[in-house]
């Protein structure tokens, strides 16, 4: 009966932690956005309105928000190839790496 009742409470326990362990795996509260999708090279240009800087691509002329606007800082006005993860459905762009055009 002991080992029936040890038995029971360990199956609990391990049935807790492991429902605690996928929830915290679940949690995206660090704010963090993952990739849409893997870099993209894009060519446009940086264009800074006030506070805001945003990319306009040379293809389509759409206009983009940038959320890591420090990564583009100094660049605004000019014609650049940036590597970054785009979202879409935000209409957003995470700037990685960012080049000089000629």
């Amino acid at each position: 009966m002991k080992k029936l009742l040890v038995l029971a409470v360990a199956f609990s326990v391990m049935a807790v932690v492991c429902s605690g362990v996928s929830a915290i795996a679940q949690d995206n509260s660090s704010g963090q956005m993952a990739p849409a999708d893997p870099l993209r090279v894009i060519k446009g240009m940086i264009v800074a309105d006030g506070d805001k800087i945003t990319f306009v691509s040379d293809k389509d002329n759409k206009q983009w928000d940038i959320i890591n606007q420090e990564a583009v800082k100094g660049h605004e006005g000019h014609h650049v190839q940036v590597s970054a993860h785009v979202y879409p459905d935000k209409n957003q762009i995470h700037v990685v790496s960012v080049k000089m055009m000629q």
